[in-house]
């Protein structure tokens, strides 16, 4: 259960900083995904490509899981996971917030180690909401080099290792 955990973990963290070459290490290559009757996925590589594409450094994610109830069956697995997510696009004035249940199956594979087969949830709730809504809202930090300006958000340069600079729009 542990190695599971550590897993669908690892597979959260890499989500939320984009860290797609580990994220696609979280996943065999024949993995699928469903998150609604229109959003589902036959592989990895389509499913990497789609989080790659929508989740770029301009959206800002956080997903947690909890509540685990995970099934060991020899070298394959199945869990269930509470989730809760929030998700910001300060370019789309858009903060979403929501819950889920995620239904995982896993497999051990020759190295040892536990992968996803299949991944995607089913969603209790969700809101969104317009950041107008919210005045007093003020991003003053992200990884991707975003900070806080009196009229909203402005882009940074950031160089590992360096204090953020600002630059100013053109």
């Amino acid at each position: 259960m542990t190695a599971i955990s550590r897993l669908k973990f690892r597979y959260l963290r890499t989500l939320d900083t984009k860290s797609w070459d580990e994220f696609a290490d979280t996943m065999i290559p024949e993995a699928t995904a469903t998150y609604s009757e229109y959003l589902q996925f036959e592989s990895r590589d389509a499913f990497l490509a789609f989080m790659r594409n929508t989740l770029g450094p301009h959206v800002i994610t956080e997903h947690r899981c909890d509540h685990p109830e995970v099934d060991i069956d020899g070298d394959t697995a199945s869990g269930t996971w509470y989730l809760a997510d929030t998700v910001l696009i300060p370019a789309h004035n858009m903060l979403l917030r929501g819950a889920a249940f995620y239904h995982d199956r896993y497999v051990r594979c020759e190295d040892g180690n536990w992968r996803i087969s299949h991944t995607g949830y089913e969603r209790t709730y969700e809101v969104v909401l317009s950041l107008s809504d919210l005045p007093s809202l003020r991003l003053t930090s992200s990884r991707w080099g975003l900070i806080a300006r009196e009229d909203g958000i402005a882009p940074v340069e950031m160089d590992p290792g360096t204090t953020p600079v600002r630059r100013e729009p053109e």
